[in-house]
């Protein structure tokens, strides 16, 4: 009998969901686990570094870190895995763009944990205690991770082959990408494993999107009620969809929720912000200043509405600290 070929699975900063994307696969998780050996999945089977670190240069056939990365282990991680493996794939919206964690790049480090530790009105800490990153206590030195200054991409810090979008990635990707990998009929390098078309295209109400739009005020889901039937444009709700690649199969939408962007830009688009942000600019229904700032009153958090996946996987990166 021939050897499975050996994937590991691993988590950076993220919220988990991606972990759970696994679970969701449901009974197809049994054909993934007979036709492949797990040698890595920290939150789901006892594995330790130790293991993979003796393991050869390459035998892994693919490793999917989901994740931004943050920390000195998360690099170091990420650089082990990197060796490792043949096929990297930076699974979820924080490895593939940078992620919700990625909207923590519009502060410095220490503006964030002053506020942590120090600021945040559920926090008593009267002597301003921190984590430290060394602590010598008996003869024994514990250690912690080090934060580095901004959040990153995962191919920003090693190499990456393939990416599988989404918050979380679907079950239908991430099955389909396995099977990809068993058969060995990959595509190019740096594809993203979904379709690359955008997000209206499966969108259950596209045939009532307009084609002129002209927003006179800009309306939030919680305190509107949402017409099912009706594009979400066409009804003053920010939408992200027009921008946003497709493949998760409209759930947000489905439900009547506006799309916030987690399947990251189709192919033809640079910038997912700058694409969404520039298009409903063009479409504001108004000529003056202070009507223009009327309406943009219903976009109370711009940087969170349009990057809020994709800060650091975006031209911006990060905000400039002067």
């Amino acid at each position: 009998m021939s050897e499975k070929p050996k994937i590991a699975l691993y988590w950076c900063a993220s919220c988990g969901g991606c972990e759970e994307s696994v679970v969701d696969l449901a009974e197809d998780l049994l054909f993934v686990v007979d036709n492949v050996d797990i040698v890595l999945w920290p939150v789901g089977l006892d594995f330790k570094k130790k293991d993979v670190e003796a393991m050869p240069d390459g035998s892994i056939v693919a490793s999917l870190i989901n994740g931004a990365i943050r920390t000195t282990e998360q690099e170091e991680m990420a650089h082990l895995l990197r060796r490792k493996s043949q096929v990297v794939i930076a699974y979820g919206a924080c490895a593939q763009l940078g992620g919700i964690p990625g909207l923590a790049n519009q502060f410095p480090l220490e503006e964030i944990l002053k506020f942590v530790y120090e600021d945040a009105p559920s926090v008593v800490n009267e002597l301003k205690t921190r984590p430290l990153e060394k602590f010598h206590d008996n003869g024994r030195t514990p250690e912690l991770p080090g934060l580095w200054n901004g959040v990153r991409a995962l191919d920003q810090v090693i190499d990456v082959e393939y990416y599988i979008p989404g918050c979380p990635p679907s079950p239908k990707l991430l099955k389909e990408a396995v099977l990809a990998l068993l058969s060995g009929k990959l595509p190019p390098k740096g594809t993203v494993l979904a379709p690359d078309v955008a997000l209206c295209e499966e969108c259950p109400k596209k045939d009532t999107k307009p084609t002129d739009l002209k927003f006179e005020t800009f309306k939030r889901p919680h305190l509107w009620e949402i017409d099912p039937e009706k594009c979400l444009l066409a009804q003053g709700f920010v939408c992200i969809g027009p921008a946003t690649r497709s493949g998760c199969g409209a759930l947000c939408v489905t439900g009547n929720m506006p799309c916030t962007g987690c399947y990251g830009p189709t192919s033809r688009v640079k910038d997912q912000g700058a694409k969404i942000l520039s298009s409903i600019a063009s479409s504001i229904g108004a000529d003056t200043p202070d009507e223009i700032d009327k309406i943009l009153i219903g976009i109370p958090d711009p940087v969170g509405t349009f990057y809020r996946y994709g800060m650091p996987g975006s031209l911006l990166k990060r905000k400039v600290i002067l």
